[in-house]
């Protein structure tokens, strides 16, 4: 799971005192040695070098087909910017945005190294040993409240990602968290988009991988990805944090019983399960896991269909999960 620390480069003299090249650059072609790291359906991220700073650093670019698109070069534009802006402690750093030399837009970003929540799911459905010794309830918690911290940032901000899903959760080889993706964000001055529709009768794959559950996102369908979708979401109505609050609830509900909470055979399916259908207790759906009862009613009241019902903030989901740690904590001590 974790890697070794010897396996990292080591700095060095040689690189940090070399000296700038007489024809510095601050443009695209300060960056070079390209890896490709991951394609999503809109976007294509590299691992590069910046020869100004010695570093390697992520490059995201859109793909050919749309680079010419005013659309997406407008919201590609405003995940850089947005992201930028939200300046956290559990959110990626952006460092440059430009253009390269065929003219596609790109912009640069920490490169930050570790598995996704994905990964973890799906290791700990397996009974992955390393994964359950390394990924108990306390270290899940950790983390969630640490995602939830970016999002209550955020929020301040006046920005709702609102697609929360455990491949957009990173945890680093080190302890840090990092939230990804800002690419469908919301702001709240831009208006609900007209073309945020999805084909109803797309197939839900029964796999939990990644690469399929991203297949869900793609080119003119209604941001989000349907798994993790909030009933107002899937209704087309106005949303707010309280959005995000119901998509943390399900990434809560599937690291509690390793199952999804609302998946259906067709996206349609799925839709109704989430507007329509209370997710099936968590003692009910994984008896083994032996999720405590306090946890799981928070787990359910992050999920309630009315957004009323839910918690209000992030701050008060942050509240409730650090007030069970505190109890647990308190009762570890009793005899």
């Amino acid at each position: 799971m974790l890697q070794k620390q010897d396996n990292y480069p080591k700095i060095s003299l040689s690189e940090t005192d070399k000296q700038l090249p007489k024809y510095f650059s601050n443009g695209f072609t300060r960056y070079a040695n390209f890896k490709p790291m991951a394609k999503g359906g809109k976007a294509e991220l590299y691992s590069c070098l910046d020869k100004n700073l010695g570093r390697y650093v992520a490059f995201k670019t859109l793909h050919r087909s749309i680079a010419e698109d005013d659309y997406e070069r407008r919201r590609f534009v405003r995940e850089a910017r947005v992201t930028a802006q939200l300046q956290h402690p559990n959110t990626v750093p952006v460092y440059d945005i430009g253009v390269d030399v065929e003219g596609k837009l790109y912009f640069t970003m920490k490169k930050v190294e570790g598995e996704t929540l994905r990964e973890v799911i799906n290791l700990l459905q397996k009974k992955d040993v390393d994964a359950e010794a390394t990924y108990t309830l306390e270290r899940i918690l950790g983390v969630l409240i640490q995602v939830c911290n970016a999002l209550a940032y955020a929020h301040a901000h006046g920005v709702v990602h609102r697609d929360i899903k455990p491949a957009n959760i990173l945890v680093g080889f080190f302890g840090e968290v990092v939230l990804l993706d800002w690419g469908v964000a919301k702001v709240w001055d831009i208006p609900q988009a007209e073309d945020e529709r999805i084909t109803q009768e797309q197939h839900i794959p029964s796999s939990n991988s990644e690469e399929e559950l991203d297949r869900l996102t793609g080119t003119g369908k209604r941001p989000g990805t349907p798994l993790y979708m909030s009933p107002e979401q899937v209704e087309g109505a106005e949303i707010d944090e309280r959005t995000d609050i119901y998509s943390m609830g399900v990434v809560l509900y599937e690291l509690l019983s390793l199952q999804d909470a609302s998946r259906g055979k067709t996206v349609k399916d799925t839709f109704h399960n989430i507007v329509n259908v209370v997710p099936t207790n968590l003692h009910e759906a994984a008896p083994d896991r032996e999720v405590p009862i306090l946890l799981s009613k928070i787990c359910m009241k992050a999920l309630q269909k009315d957004k009323e019902e839910r918690y209000q903030s992030m701050l008060e989901l942050i509240d409730a999960i650090r007030g069970f740690r505190r109890k647990a904590l308190e009762t570890a001590f009793i005899d």
